[in-house]
């Protein structure tokens, strides 16, 4: 017996083992399932995570601050990240990059870099050969991009957020200004890829402020649509956005709530650093005021001085929104001479008179986008650091015409948790409640070619545009669109739409409208190939993702023939090619599960060439084009089509491949 015991309990042992390994499995899979959120701001930024029994939270910093300074300190053999960075910035103004947002993605002759030398003249800028953007000079060992900057900034965040959840963490939902346009949001991209981070999404700010204050009013939100006007002044830019609230029924999760942008008006420079700028100005002229006769230098002139006043000024302006007047002092500013002087709220609004004149603006704008009226606004909520400026909150009350303004928000935090709560959403690791997010573009994006028609006289060349993604218009959404007339190689642009919402100044710093030329080889072969078969013409399928990031997923040339259809003739090879179809039609791209979401949407066929004014066109049949909903959907394969019809004929296609083949990478 106590043999047979021994032999039982050895048999045993394994299945005991094996549970241990399965146990030590999932409590290893539970430590790396934490997703963070970077909202990503000009001055600072702020960090949040989740975590298994860790809902939604802001991380502490080193210092146990819940929001860290946007700044890096190179030397030859150490970095400084943060509070630590903003510190050497008095020291060593040269060594320290900060607000360099601004120059992301942007060729050395945008307006925006000559502003950045502007303000920060103790920079010196270089431009890369290849590029022609942008380059930080520290010194001769030491040059840096504007996005290697920034992958350094999102590695220090993802540390941090390691360190408080005291686990690895790689998916990151992170925030961007909702005027970025393709350039600049691959410009993110691209330093998040340096950062070893896997995006998960990259969410407008303003669409993340919404999403978070929807999030916890879901109760509040009904079938009748609320109109919310969220006024965003941070340290760099400010943006205005209207938001509809309301519920709606979805076929994957019933009813639920959804919020929609509907209109966005900014202002790419007006924000908190432009007026401690107006302050350190002022401030240096008093100061070398007080030093007239002395055969002292101009302050201005000393990069260490500057950085001290700066810091003074942003500690100034916030202490005069609470203060009608306050005493400006600097021990050792500069030659160890001290520095003292009273400035009043009243001085500090004379000096910035032009900037709160532009405050309204933003509003225009946005509800121009709408095509709304402020009588359709119910509240007008407040967001951003400069919104306590109050000088800017008496500019927007008059603006908007309201009684009073929103500030149940926390103004710092807000796109920080709105963005985290959209990490645990596109994360397979957690459910949370669904809330539905429809995105808008506020740049249109369109194709242009050019082609040769017949009138009444000899071929001329037709410059045609088709819009692709329109203003305003939701994303993520495919396109396809169809070239009817071509059956040899030919080339075809990708371009921004009508900019005439902007002014003058913005286009000059919004750059090239060209996002690409794609040049297609193989189309003439194609029509070789298939002889017999007719053209149902060249598809280019289009895709605008959850970043909002254009992208060219392939193009094909689709032919068509009739065949006799010969039901109780079907083989086995037949039967199993139907069974195939019927598994893998309803599909989402391999995109959609990378990022965690159901939702389907199909692709919209538009016709590049044809109308009622134009005779003799190729349009596609009205029962092939398809409508526009939400999400992602896998666009379809042209392949050849067996079953029965009630003529008795079948419609076979046949998609062969085109290269395309593009001059330049989208955006830049």
């Amino acid at each position: 017996v106590a043999e047979m015991d021994r032999k039982g309990r050895a048999g045993r042992l394994p299945c005991w083992a094996l549970l241990a390994v399965f146990l030590a499995n999932l409590l290893a899979l539970t430590d790396t399932l934490a997703v963070m959120s970077v909202d990503l701001g000009s001055e600072s930024m702020k960090v949040a995570i989740v975590k298994p029994g860790v809902p939604m939270e802001i991380v502490l910093n080193k210092e146990s601050r819940r929001k860290t300074p946007v700044v890096v300190a190179l030397k030859e053999n150490e970095r400084f990240f943060g509070d630590s960075a903003a510190s050497m910035a008095i020291k060593n103004p040269k060594a320290t990059v900060r607000y360099f947002q601004d120059l992301l993605g942007k060729r050395s002759d945008n307006p925006h870099v000559a502003l950045y030398r502007d303000r920060f003249p103790e920079q010196e800028l270089g431009t890369d050969p290849h590029r022609q953007t942008v380059r930080f000079h520290l010194s001769p060992q030491l040059q840096f991009s504007p996005e290697e900057v920034l992958g350094m900034v999102l590695n220090y965040s993802r540390s941090l957020a390691e360190d408080f959840a005291e686990q690895p963490i790689k998916d990151v939902v992170i925030t961007v200004p909702a005027f970025f346009n393709q350039a600049e949001r691959r410009a993110v991209l691209q330093a998040a890829r340096m950062a070893d981070l896997k995006v998960l999404q990259l969410i407008n700010a303003n669409t993340a402020t919404a999403l978070s204050y929807g999030v916890f009013r879901r109760k509040d939100i009904n079938a009748t649509a609320q109109n919310v006007m969220f006024y965003d002044m941070g340290a760099g830019s400010t943006v205005c956005t209207i938001v509809t609230y309301q519920t709606v029924k979805t076929k994957e999760a019933g009813t639920q709530p959804q919020l929609q942008i509907r209109g966005v008006g900014f202002d790419r420079t007006l924000g908190g650093l432009e007026m401690e700028l107006r302050l350190r100005k002022h401030l240096a002229k008093l100061f070398n005021e007080q030093r007239k006769g002395q055969g002292a230098k101009d302050v201005q002139e000393n990069p260490r001085a500057m950085a001290k006043l700066l810091r003074e000024a942003n500690r100034l302006k916030t202490i005069l929104s609470a203060n009608a007047d306050h005493m400006a002092q600097i021990e050792g500013l500069m030659d160890d001479v001290d520095f003292k002087a009273k400035v009043t709220r009243v001085e500090f609004e004379e000096l910035c008179g032009d900037l709160f004149d532009r405050v309204p603006g933003p509003v225009q704008q946005a509800l121009s986008s709408a095509e709304m009226n402020l009588d359709e606004i119910e509240q007008v909520i407040l967001v951003g650091g400069a919104t306590r400026v109050p000088k800017v909150q008496e500019v927007l009350l008059k603006a908007v015409g309201k009684e009073e303004l929103g500030k149940n928000i926390n103004a710092d935090e807000a796109a920080a948790m709105g963005a985290v709560y959209q990490a645990a959403a596109l994360s397979k690791a957690f459910k949370v409640k669904p809330f539905g997010v429809r995105d808008a573009t506020v740049y249109p994006i369109q194709v242009e070619f050019t082609r040769e028609v017949e009138e009444a006289g000899p071929r001329s060349l037709k410059h045609n545009k088709r819009v692709l993604f329109s203003r305003m218009g939701p994303y993520p959404q495919r396109k396809v669109i169809t070239f009817n007339r071509y059956n040899d190689d030919f080339h075809f642009h990708v371009n921004y739409g009508d900019m005439g919402f902007l002014g003058p100044e913005d286009l000059r710093v919004f750059g090239s409208l060209n996002l690409t030329t794609v040049k297609l080889k193989g189309v003439g072969e194609s029509f070789k190939k298939y002889p017999d078969y007719e053209s149902k013409g060249i598809k280019a399928h289009f895709n605008l993702d959850e970043s909002g990031v254009l992208s060219l997923d392939r193009v094909e040339s689709v032919f068509e023939t009739t065949v006799e259809d010969h039901p109780e003739e079907e083989s086995t090879l037949t039967k199993l090619g139907n069974t195939i179809s019927s598994l893998f039609g309803g599909g989402s791209t391999p995109e959609a599960k990378e990022n965690g979401t159901d939702t389907v949407q199909e692709e919209e066929d538009t016709p590049a060439e044809g109308s009622k004014e134009e005779p003799g066109e190729q349009t596609e049949p009205k029962e092939e084009a398809k409508t526009s909903g939400e999400g992602d959907t896998q666009p379809p394969t042209p392949e050849p089509v067996d079953g029965a019809v009630p003529e008795r004929e079948a419609a076979s296609e046949k998609g062969e491949g085109v290269k395309p083949e593009s001059q330049k990478p989208l955006g830049l």
